[in-house]
This record gives structure tokens, sequence and C-alpha cells, in this order.
């Protein structure tokens, strides 16, 4: 009986590397852009005048809509070829960023903040899959996906700053066209970078499957966020459980379906499913306390918006080494044992908030972040290459806009759940903190949030207001406290579930594994369809 030697995949070289670089573009404007908008909302609120609704459109258009179409785009690309999709969604990207710059409505405005999230929507789980099919080797890969993780969390830090800047020169559409010239890179560039991939044998696309993707996606998102903004109500709460509804439609179309436009055979390897639900659990954490931490630096500590937002850069400068640490630091050990001490530290992080204070030291509550976003800067890391690993390169699309959807509920829940811990104990502190004689509406909104207090406390003659304003920075700190105790409880959590459950688990592509198929715990594709790896080569 003679064996076949295993063949070490080839290295990647300067080219690829030259492309990752390219495929940071989108990646950095795409998470920039869901928080660019902060600081120009009083300068378009003045020149368009949206009414209440539209304002809170103008801000979550772009996230549903993204949210919505992920999972869509990454098997559309799957299907028509990756770097087609990335390039079309470029091209879309930098025309919706022209029309939102030069808006004349606040209809205009959401609209094209719409069209944003389907370009958005194309870039993201195409620039992870095309990662995939760049890099064979785990180790380089590893590395990677570190990057492109650390891109991600920083572009969400940068965006605030950077827009605070453009505002302070220019005109509030300035923070929509700083999109034109990567998407401009990126369209010249791509084409001689990046090699095309599709799946010859994913059949024909599922319209009624993208439909239920969106009808469940799009109202759980909503539905969460707001009950995370105003409480239990039978609106949200509707929506919610339609949402629900329309994923078990979903689930049951894509088991049925000839062409499937989701494999869910991705979610019987452990090692995927656990990835999944890592990354959901560690943007629950990050959005759900980066709501909190911007509040206590603006209206506890009194900070301008551009200060807190400088000060809130310095945490994820800080961390910025941390996704190659964790990527290095698990060639030598087992994953689990480093995912599960990137939970550990995460833990200690909120733990170390949890004793904060309003007239706690700057150096306190900065270094805590520091700490905490640490932390899961190595989980989300670990987790996106995992998965990305372990699945076959014909399904690196579905599996890349999985994984980002799983962040996108995971963050939505954060607001929710932990926001809601922290109102509940901010809005019973309040209620006996409250002076004597307050009218009712002013009572309300300072019980509501601290924002209303701060409004309601200006309002009040001498020491009474400084009372109030005392007392609701208290309150909210308590809140906090809740809150991120709250987070420490699912970290520590997590931690013994990636111990427990991804222990032993290898990636394609380690040393004596072969790439992709028959890799001791990868995922066993069908027989390779028929110039699946020439189309990956081709256009090398």
């Amino acid at each position: 009986m003679s064996f076949t030697p295993y063949t070490s995949p080839p290295p990647a070289g300067r080219r690829e590397w030259t492309a990752l670089a390219v495929l940071l573009l989108p990646c950095l404007l795409v998470s920039m852009d869901v928080s660019v908008l902060y600081f120009a909302v009083p300068f378009l609120t003045a020149e368009l005048e949206p009414s209440s609704v539209q304002q809170l459109w103008i801000l979550d258009v772009y996230g549903f809509v993204l949210a919505g179409l992920l999972i869509t785009m990454g098997a559309l690309g799957d299907r028509i070829g990756r770097r087609k999709l990335l390039l079309s969604g470029a091209l879309l990207f930098g025309l919706a960023s022209g029309v939102a710059a030069y808006a004349q409505s606040a209809e205009m405005l959401i609209a094209a903040r719409a069209l944003l999230g389907i370009g958005g929507a194309t870039l993201m789980p195409s620039t992870l899959a095309l990662i995939r099919n760049l890099f064979h080797d785990a180790k380089q890969r590893g590395k990677a996906v570190a990057i492109w993780s650390s891109a991600m969390m920083g572009g969400i830090a940068v965006g605030p700053v950077l827009s605070g800047a453009l505002l302070e020169h220019f005109w509030w559409g300035a923070v929509f066209l700083i999109n034109a010239p990567a998407m401009v890179l990126l369209l010249v560039c791509g084409p001689l970078l990046l090699p095309e991939f599709k799946n010859p044998a994913a059949g024909r696309f599922d319209l009624p499957g993208s439909l239920l993707s969106l009808l469940a996606m799009l109202p759980m998102v909503y539905g969460i966020k707001e009950i995370a903004r105003d409480g239990l109500a039978l609106r949200p709460v509707l929506v919610l459980v339609a949402g629900l509804l329309a994923a078990a439609a979903f689930v049951y179309r894509q088991r049925t379906a000839r062409h499937p436009m989701l494999d869910l055979e991705l979610f019987r390897h452990r090692g995927f499913s656990v990835s999944v639900l890592m990354n959901l659990l560690a943007m629950f954490a990050v959005v759900g306390c980066a709501v909190f931490f911007t509040q206590y630096l603006q209206t506890v500590r009194g900070m301008s918006p551009m200060e807190a937002a400088l000060w809130n850069l310095l945490p994820t400068l800080a961390v910025g080494g941390m996704a190659p640490a964790a990527a290095a630091l698990a060639q030598r050990m087992d994953r689990a044992f480093v995912i599960a001490l990137g939970f550990v530290i995460a833990a200690g992080g909120f733990v170390w908030l949890s004793w904060l204070e309003p007239g706690s030291a700057l150096w306190f509550v900065l270094v805590a972040s520091s700490v905490y976003a640490s932390g899961l800067v190595m989980v989300m890391s670990l987790g996106n290459e995992l998965a990305i690993g372990l699945a076959p390169p014909e399904r690196a699309g579905s599996a890349s806009a999985l994984l980002e959807s799983g962040t996108e509920l995971g963050g939505a829940l954060g607001m929710a759940v932990l926001g809601s811990i922290g109102s509940a104990i901010y809005r019973a502190d309040m209620t006996d903190a409250l002076p004597a004689g307050l009218p009712a509406g002013a009572a309300a909104a300072a019980r509501e949030t601290l924002a209303g207090a701060a409004a309601v406390a200006a309002e009040l003659p001498g020491r009474a207001g400084e009372a109030l304003l005392t007392a609701a920075r208290s309150a909210f700190t308590d809140g906090l406290q809740a809150a991120v105790l709250g987070a420490a409880s699912v970290m520590a959590c997590a931690a013994v579930l990636a111990l427990t459950l991804l222990r032993g688990l290898r990636t394609p592509g380690t040393e004596g594994e072969p790439d992709a198929a028959g890799a001791s715990g990868a995922l066993q594709p069908a027989a390779e369809p028929p110039g699946a790896k020439t189309a990956g080569t081709a256009a090398s």
C-alpha cells in the first residue's frame, strides 16, 4: 500500500500581503461608518431639519440594512465571485457616500445610508472570505485574520475622532467623502492583486431564502435595539417575535431547498458553531459596555464629545498588538486555552471597572478599559481565524457572513441586556434621590436618563441642581457597575465554554494537515467542484 506524502500548503508571499493591505481599506471604512455620524448629527440636524423619527433612522438604517443582507451577500459572493462582489460593493459604497455627503433632505440621507448598508454588506464577508483564499498556511492565515480583526475594532474607535476632526474644518458631508479615495484605490488595486474565487457547484441563487434571511435579521436587530432604547413595549416585542419566526422559516428553507443559500453543515462542526458563539458573546460585552463608557466620560466627567472620543481611542491603540500576539500564542499552545485566557482577561477588566466611582482617576478607567479590550480582541481574532480555517474555501463566503451576522446580533443583545441592567439600577436609585416638589415631567426625565437629569439640574437653582446632578452621576455609576459585573459573569461562563468545547481542535493548513479537506477537525466537503481551484488561482 502506498501513501501520498503530505505537501505543506504554499506560503503567502509579498503579493498576498499587499492584497491584505488592500482588503483592510473596506474593512476600516465599513466599521467606521457605524460610528462616524456621532458628532455630525447636530450639524446635519440644523441643515436638514429631520424629525426625531427621521434622525433615528439616519443613525440606524445603515446598521439595519448591513445586518439584514450579510448572509445574502456572503452566499452571492460564493456564486458570482468574491472579488467581483467586493469591487461592485466598493463602487456602490463610493457612490452612496457621495450622495450622502450632498444630501438635500432627511429622506435623501436615509436612502443614501441604506445604500451604504447594502454596499457594506457586500464588502464585509468578501474581505474575510478572500483572506481564506489568499492564505492557505494556518500560521500566516492566523496573522492575517488578526490584522483584519484589529482593523475592524480600530475603525469603530477611529470613526468618531475622524468625524470630530473633519467637522472642525469642513461641513458635515465631509464625514462621508473620506470613503471615496479609499474606494477608488480598492477599485484600481483590487483587480491587480486579489484572486477571483467562486463555487461552480453552488447552484442557483436561493431568492426565497434571501428574503427570509432579511425578514429574520432586520426585525430581530430592530426589535432588540428598540427594547434597549425604550424598554419592553408591545411593538418591539412583536417585531422581535416576527423576526424569530422568520428565522425558523429560513432554517427550514435551507434544510429543504435543492440549492440552499446557506450550508447548515457548517454548524455540524462544533469548532465553527462555537466560534460564532464566542464572537457573539465578545461583541455582546464590547457594545453593551461601550455605551456606558462613552456616557461616563461625557456626562459624569464632563468631557466634550471630541475629548471623550480621543480618550476613548487610547484603549484601542493600546491593544492594537493583542490580536497578532494571540495568533502567535495559539501556534504554541491549544487555542482553547488562549481564547479562554482572553475571556478571563476581559472578565478581570470588567471586575476592575465595577469598582469605578464618579470621582475615580481617569487612568483607572482607561487601564481597566484597555484590559477588557485586550481580552476581547484576543477572542475575536482567534474565533474568526478558527471559523474561517475550518470552512472549506468554497464555503468561506457563507462562513464569513455567519460570523458577521453573529457579531451584529451580539452587539444588539449587549445594548439590550446590559443597557437594561444599567437603566434599571439608575431608575431605582433616582426614584429616592429626586427633590420634593419637582414637576412630574421633569421628574420623569431625570429618572429616565443621566442626560435628562443633567438637563433638569441645569434648570434648578443653586445647590438643588448640584445635588440632583451629583445623585444622577452616582446612580449612573451604580448602573455601570452592575452592567460590567453582568458582562464579567458572561465572560467567565464563556471561558469555561471555550475550554470545554474547543480543546484539541486544529485548523486546516497546520503542519502535517492538508488545507480545507481531510484535516483532523476540519469540515469535510464533497469532492471539490471542477474549476474551483483554477478559479481561485487564475487571477493571481
